[in-house]
């Protein structure tokens, strides 16, 4: 299985949570995971239940592995991430442009 490639490109959208912290809040760990973000090169996007990353499929993985081990070093224990991973071969299209698409069909 070693001579399959990974795609170029993918759009990602993650949900990390970190458990078993002294608080139900986890906006300190989303800060410092976008903190980190900020500075990878990629283009990303934070909504409200997560984080949509876009690159090639190698960094996008890098920087989702990058946050889980900045946060186990600042003591969280156990982190959970859910990943949904977009990828296709007919055209480029970011997640800007699929956003664009659906407000333009709504007539926005």
């Amino acid at each position: 299985m070693s001579n399959i490639a990974t795609p170029d490109h993918c759009v990602a959208d993650f949900c990390l949570v970190p458990m078993g912290t002294s608080s139900p809040s986890v906006s300190d760990q989303v800060a410092d995971v976008h903190r980190m973000i900020e500075t990878c090169g990629l283009k990303y996007v934070m909504h409200s239940a997560g984080t949509t990353l876009e690159g090639s499929w190698d960094r996008v993985h890098q920087v989702i592995g990058q946050a889980h081990t900045m946060l186990h070093q600042k003591g969280v224990v156990r982190i959970h991430t859910d990943v949904r991973i977009g990828t296709r071969t007919d055209k480029v299209q970011s997640f800007e442009d699929k956003v664009a698409k659906v407000q333009q069909i709504l007539g926005k």
